[in-house]
């Protein structure tokens, strides 16, 4: 057989010629690609947990650093920046130096991926590799905030108290989110009859819990009628409960009672928490005086809603499908499976938000040992995000039937207009 008969050629078109070994090799190359893929997907999930073990690992050193820096750190009271005795380094300022140093280290993990789009872009390999490089980024941020002024702090915690705001807000959309999700896969269905079963099941549970909550708070933080406060709380609580679950069984809404349920539940929660950050000297709190030293509920407590707050950014810096404004959007294999800016974005926002969280939203005040979101200010802020969930929650029931009117009233007047210019 002659070498030109080895070769079979395959005409495409008219110009293009393809050769039978190149088409061999095709689906070679494209499995190896499929492979790359797989492996720098699974690192860029990976990665996420391992900024989550950062984020951790910064939240107790602002912890440390607050309650315990000012005995193991002695040397820090030597640099210029941080005054007298190294005041403006230890307790509210030394959190807010550390918040800082969080901010910027993923700020600048934000500014260096915010256009990732694919895995084999380099920016993808900076998210999930070079950790050994990152750690050193990370110390470095941390400790430059040590050298800044005293005034420039201050002014980084008045603009952490916006962060933090915007933060609780992108999380109450997520939460949102998640519990419309939820609704619509436990909507009944006639191919999935024990579902429905069991979302009326789920949707009672957490009606009974709602109550039992409300009828709880009652007795534990409003005992007698001079406690006005917590009675307003409650009872407003308890009313928008009763709004929601009636806007969601209305005939033009019919939503169900699943999501408004669990909706309720995290509202009475939420409740629950502000009322449990007023200060304990308060008459109609049910906390324990805190003693100098601190029990085991006490440190418990504290370690609980430290991972709280870990979990709570990155529940949130990993859904960004919630804040797409195009929902039909097709995946690719080479496409990163979340949005890597975004997320860094989160956790710069809630490097903030911790940072409010041990101070107890007060530049002026120092926490007490062991304690976390304790004072006024952290109650009313939980309290405003309760009201703030409820009336995005309403306004996501009310909103479709809002906008079917309209385009109802709008079809009928371009009807009349239509009609009126016939003979």
């Amino acid at each position: 057989m002659s070498a030109s008969a080895e070769v079979v050629e395959a005409k495409v078109g008219e110009n293009n010629v393809i050769s039978l070994e190149m088409v061999e090799e095709l689906p070679t190359a494209l499995q190896q690609k499929s492979v790359e893929c797989s492996v720098e997907r699974k690192k860029s999930l990976q990665a996420r947990y391992s900024y989550g073990i950062i984020f951790l690992l910064t939240n107790l050193s602002a912890w440390f650093i607050r309650d315990y820096g000012q005995k193991v750190f002695p040397q820090l009271q030597y640099l210029e920046s941080c005054g007298i005795e190294g005041r403006d380094c230890f307790h509210t300022m030394g959190v807010l130096r550390v918040s800082l140093g969080c901010f910027i280290f993923f700020l600048l993990m934000f500014l260096t991926t915010f256009k990732t789009s694919k895995l084999d872009e380099a920016s993808s390999k900076w998210h999930s590799r070079w950790w050994k490089l990152k750690f050193i980024l990370l110390i470095v941020s941390l400790a430059v905030p040590f050298f800044f002024p005293s005034d420039f702090i201050h002014l980084y915690g008045e603009l952490a108290r916006v962060g933090a705001g915007i933060f609780l807000v992108l999380q109450l959309i997520s939460v949102i989110q998640f519990i419309t999700w939820w609704n619509n896969y436990w909507m009944p269905d006639e191919k999935r009859k024990p579902s429905c079963f069991l979302g009326l099941f789920m949707s009672t549970l957490f009606y009974i819990a709602s109550m039992c909550g409300i009828v709880l708070m009652y007795s534990l933080y409003a005992p007698r009628t001079s406690c006005s406060l917590n009675i307003f709380f409650i009872t407003w609580t308890a009313i928008l409960l009763v709004v929601m679950m009636a806007m969601s069984l209305h005939s033009k809404v019919n939503r169900g009672l699943l999501s408004s349920g669990i909706m309720a539940s995290y509202i009475v929660f939420l409740c629950w928490s502000a009322i449990r950050s007023e200060p304990a000297t308060e008459n109609c709190n049910a906390q324990k005086q805190e003693k100098s030293n601190a029990d085991w509920i006490t440190v418990l407590s504290f370690l609980i809603a430290i991972c709280a707050i870990v979990m709570a950014t990155f529940s949130t810096g990993i859904d960004s499908q919630s804040f797409q404004f195009r929902k039909d959007e097709v995946q690719e294999e080479d496409d990163i499976p979340y949005k890597y800016g975004f997320f860094h974005m989160i956790f710069s926002l809630g490097a903030m938000y911790f940072a409010m969280l041990f101070i107890s939203w007060n530049l002026d005040s120092s926490a007490r040992k062991w304690s976390i979101d304790i004072g006024w200010a952290s109650t009313w802020v939980k309290i405003v995000n309760e009201w703030l969930a409820a009336t995005i929650y309403l306004w996501k029931l009310i909103f479709p039937v809002v906008r079917q009117t309209k385009v109802m009233d709008h079809e009928e007047t371009t009807q009349q207009i239509h009609n009126s210019a016939l003979p």
